[in-house]
C-alpha cells in the first residue's frame, strides 16, 4: 500500500518525495504524465543544457495551452501560447535558470492573507527564509548572513556577461541606478540592476530532479513512474482514496492513503475539478459529479510582459542563459534578454514585465476528459492601475534603451504607450500562480489551508505554485522550492 502518492514530478513533486521517502516505514510513489529518467546521465542533453529551452514546436516535453490574455475593446484579442514542463523535473527543467527568491514584501502581504487562522502556520520572511537556505549552494555569497552553502541546489551569477547585457547595464548605470551585487540579499535592495542567480552548473540546469529526486532513487520505499496521465482523484465519501490513470491504451487505479497533488498551478486546477472539486453549477453542467465546493481556478496570477525589440549590431549571440541581468523597481521588472528571439541579425528584446499586477484571471474546464486543455484567461490590463504602471515601465525602458549608443528604437510610440499598444505588443512571463488559492476559512477565494490541505476534503493536499495566495515580485522557480520543503515538513509532522 502506498503511504503518499504524489501526482506530478515537477519542481516540486520531485523535491517532496525525496523528502518523504526519506523515512524508510514511509512508502511514496511519484507518477508524471512526461518522460522520466533514471539518471541524470540518460537525461537528454538538451534537456540539460542552461543555454537551451527546448519548447519549441517539435518539443516532446512540453505541455500546451491556449491562453486569453486581454479580451475586448477595439483591437482584437491578444492569445497566446502557455507552455509547462511535462517531463521530469517539470518547467524547471525547461526554464532558463533563473532563482531570486520572492522578496520580504510578498511574504508579508501573504501573512496578510491568512490573519485569523489560529492553525495557519507563519509565511512571514523570517519563517520562510530557513527553507529558501536549505535548498541553496551559494557559490557567491553562501557564506553572507541569509545565504546556505550546502543545499542541493547551486546557484552562481554570471562573471563574464554578454555584450548586451553590459551595454544595458552600463546604460542603467547612467540613468541612476545602483548595481545590487546579490538579488537575493537579505535584506534586499527595491531597486536597481544585478546579475540574476541561476541555478546552473557546468553549463547544466540543476533542478530538483538532479538534485533531489536522483539521489534517492535507490530507496526500496521510492517508486517513480512516467507516462501516467492521472485522470481524475478518487474518493471515499470525501476522503481521497487514490487516483485513476491512463498509461497509453491502458488505464487503471492507483490506492493510497493521502494523494498529494503537484502538478502545476494549470494541471493541479484541472485535476481537482475533474475529480469534483470545484463549483457545483459549473461542474454538473460538465457531468461531474460534485464532491465539495470550492472556487478552484476562479483566481490566478500571471506577469503581464511587454516586449519591446531594438536594434543594436553588438555581433552574434554567444552561449549562456537566457536572461543574466535584471533591473527591478520594486514590481516592475525590466530584462535585457541574451537571446535572440527573431532570426533577424541585431534584433534584440527588452522585457517589461509587471510582477504584483492587480489584474486576475480565471481557469475552468472545456470538457471532463483531460486531454481537453482547460480554458486560462488572463484578463490582462483590465485594471487601469496595470496599464498605468506598464506605460510608465515602458517609458523608462525607453529612456534606458536610448543611453545605449547605437541603439535603434522605433518601437516605443512617441508620447508614450497607450493601451492599445500595450496590447499589441502584451505577452506573458509564464509565471501563472494562485489557481489553488491558499486561505483561511472566512476566505471565499481559498481552496487549500495554509498546511496545503484541500478544505472539504480529507487525505488531499495541493503542493506547487497553485496555492500561493498573492502575486509574487520574482520569477518563482525558488519559491516553488521553498513551498515544498515547508509542505515536507507539514507533512512529516
Amino acid at each position: 500500500m502506498v503511504d503518499t502518492l504524489i501526482v506530478g514530478a515537477g519542481t516540486a513533486g520531485c523535491l517532496l518525495a525525496a523528502r518523504l521517502s526519506a523515512d524508510p516505514d514511509h512508502v511514496v510513489r511519484l507518477v508524471e504524465a512526461g518522460q522520466v529518467w533514471g539518471s541524470a546521465d540518460s537525461i537528454p542533453r538538451e534537456v540539460l543544457r542552461a543555454d537551451l529551452m527546448p519548447i519549441g514546436p517539435e518539443s516532446p516535453w512540453v505541455w500546451r495551452y491556449r491562453a486569453l490574455l486581454a479580451a475586448g475593446g477595439v483591437v482584437p484579442d491578444t492569445v497566446t501560447e502557455l507552455v509547462r514542463g511535462r517531463l521530469l523535473g517539470g518547467s524547471g527543467a525547461i526554464n532558463g535558470g533563473y532563482f531570486v527568491r520572492a522578496p520580504a514584501g510578498d511574504f508579508a502581504s501573504w501573512s496578510e492573507e491568512l490573519r485569523g487562522d489560529p492553525s495557519r502556520g507563519d509565511w512571514s520572511f523570517d519563517s520562510v527564509l530557513p527553507a529558501y537556505r536549505d535548498i541553496e549552494r551559494d557559490h557567491d555569497f553562501g557564506s553572507a548572513p541569509g545565504h546556505g552553502a550546502t543545499g542541493p541546489i547551486p546557484v552562481r551569477r554570471v562573471t563574464d556577461p554578454a555584450p548586451v547585457a553590459v551595454e544595458f547595464t552600463s546604460a542603467a548605470a547612467e540613468a541612476g541606478f545602483a548595481e545590487i551585487a546579490d538579488l537575493n540579499a537579505v535584506p534586499g535592495a527595491p531597486v536597481g540592476f544585478g546579475p540574476v542567480p541561476c541555478n546552473v552548473e557546468a553549463g547544466s540546469r540543476i533542478g530538483t530532479a538532479t538534485a533531489y529526486l536522483l539521489p534517492a532513487l535507490a530507496r526500496p520505499n521510492l517508486s517513480v513512474s512516467g507516462g501516467i496521465l492521472v485522470t481524475r482523484i478518487r474518493f471515499h465519501g470525501t476522503r481521497a482514496v487514490g487516483v485513476d490513470y491512463r498509461a497509453g491504451e491502458l488505464s487503471g487505479t492507483i490506492e493510497a492513503d493521502r494523494v498529494v497533488v503537484c502538478a502545476g498551478a494549470v494541471e493541479s486546477a484541472a485535476l481537482l475539478l475533474r475529480s469534483g472539486i470545484g463549483t457545483p453549477a459549473q461542474l454538473r453542467e460538465l457531468g461531474i459529479p460534485v464532491i465539495s465546493e470550492a472556487p478552484t481556478g476562479a483566481w490566478f496570477s500571471d506577469h503581464p510582459e511587454i516586449g519591446v525589440e531594438y536594434g543594436l549590431d553588438i555581433g552574434p549571440a554567444r552561449p549562456g542563459v537566457p536572461l543574466e541581468y535584471v533591473l527591478t523597481l520594486d514590481d516592475i521588472e525590466i530584462r535585457p534578454y541574451s537571446i535572440p528571439f527573431t532570426p533577424e541579425p541585431g534584433i534584440h528584446r527588452l522585457g517589461v514585465a509587471l510582477m504584483r499586477p492587480h489584474s486576475s484571471g480565471v481557469l475552468r474546464l472545456r470538457g471532463a476528459d483531460p486531454q481537453h486543455p482547460p480554458v486560462l484567461e488572463h484578463r490582462y490590463l483590465s485594471e487601469e492601475y496595470d496599464r498605468a504602471a506598464l506605460s510608465a515601465a515602458v517609458d523608462l525602458a525607453g529612456d534606458v534603451l536610448a543611453r545605449i549608443p547605437g541603439a535603434r528604437i522605433s518601437s516605443i510610440p512617441h508620447g508614450g504607450a497607450d493601451s492599445a499598444w500595450l496590447r499589441a505588443n502584451l505577452g506573458t512571463s509564464q509565471h501563472l500562480s494562485g489557481t489553488c488559492r491558499m486561505g483561511v476559512d472566512a476566505d471565499e477565494r481559498a481552496v487549500v489551508d495554509p498546511r496545503f490541505r484541500v478544505r472539504g476534503v480529507s487525505g488531499l493536499s495541493v503542493v506547487d505554485l497553485s496555492v500561493a495566495p498573492v502575486p509574487l515580485s520574482r520569477g518563482p522557480q525558488a519559491t516553488v522550492m521553498m513551498i515544498a520543503e515547508r509542505a515536507a515538513g507539514y507533512l512529516t509532522s
